[in-house]
């Protein structure tokens, strides 16, 4: 039976990409898997490898880490492993034409959002900074454009009141996986019809940069706890504290009289920062060369967080 199968070719990189290549690799012939190359991470700065390369070696798949896949040594490899479907799922390159026209099935790509909305790089985290209740999984046929593709099925998922985007991203990479799978069979019968993307409703979630994460206190302090949550794991929300950046993981919002945005001051034992409407309560922050610490630790060793004569406090 498996011979009969469609010889498929896996690319991704990060965590989210772990469940679709799991249950893709149980099912299906996975004749190869290409992931980003590793990347300096962590405080020493070392090279490591991305997620997939793990999970691809446990079950003893062959996999290349092209910088980029327009190298010739890269689509040798590819045309070498004779691909019917190539299958996208957080890869982290742009595939050109002639790997999109390299398998005879196409190529298909999960994306962790329901498009058209959140097109791009960073759905997940721009589907918790824009406030949206909902978002969701689709898996798409790719075309040369950026998730402009047509659909072949999504699925919903509800925002939940304190997501982060690593714990949206977690249960949208477990819900995409099944999806995946679900859907697979009657793509390749050729019974799962597909439909154009309404171009007019579309929105785009650009990369993420580092610096993306400091707090703007001249912005209302709800949309502060979104950005907090949206930028947890990474890029980190922060602002700068005594000329120290001071991670802020977890904050809730409150309301507050007026004050003047960045002022800081306490509520319920725990450290706050007045907002443009609104307190930005801290639950949970690092303060440089320190491990997390609850907002009420932090307060009882920071004795001059209230006091705003030699006020160190910047934000963006």
């Amino acid at each position: 039976m498996q011979g009969m199968q469609p010889r498929i070719v896996f690319m991704g990189s990060p965590a989210f990409a772990l469940p679709s290549l799991q249950a893709l690799a149980g099912r299906y012939p996975v004749v190869g898997v290409v992931t980003q190359p590793d990347r300096p991470a962590g405080r020493g700065r070392s090279a490591a490898p991305p997620p997939v390369i793990n999970l691809a070696k446990a079950l003893g798949l062959r996999v290349i880490q092209p910088e980029r896949l327009k190298e010739e040594s890269a689509l040798q490899q590819l045309q070498s492993w004779k691909p019917a479907l190539i299958v996208v799922v957080a890869f982290g390159q742009i595939l050109p034409p002639a790997v999109l026209d390299l398998p005879s099935r196409g190529c298909l790509n999960l994306h962790a959002s329901l498009l058209p909305r959140w097109r791009g790089a960073a759905p997940v985290q721009a589907a918790i900074l824009n406030g949206d209740v909902v978002t969701g999984v689709t898996l798409l046929k790719m075309d040369p454009g950026v998730d402009t593709g047509p659909l072949l099925a999504q699925r919903p998922l509800p925002i939940l009141p304190d997501d982060t985007a690593g714990s949206l991203a977690q249960r949208l990479a477990e819900l995409g996986a099944a999806l995946l799978i679900e859907s697979l069979p009657a793509y390749l019968d050729s019974s799962l019809q597909s439909q154009a993307q309404d171009a007019s409703q579309a929105t785009y979630a650009p990369m993420l940069k580092k610096g993306d994460g400091m707090l703007n206190f001249n912005l209302p302090a709800e949309a502060l706890a979104r950005r907090v949550r949206a930028y947890n794991p990474w890029p980190g929300a922060f602002f700068t504290w005594q000329d120290q950046p001071l991670k802020v993981h977890r904050a809730h919002f409150v309301q507050a009289e007026p004050a003047v945005p960045g002022r800081r001051t306490a509520h319920a034992s725990l450290p706050a920062v007045h907002t443009a409407d609104g307190l930005l309560v801290l639950d949970e922050v690092q303060p440089a060369g320190k491990r997390a610490m609850t907002g009420q630790a932090f307060l009882l060793g920071a004795r001059s967080w209230t006091s705003q004569e030699s006020d160190g406090l910047r934000s963006a």
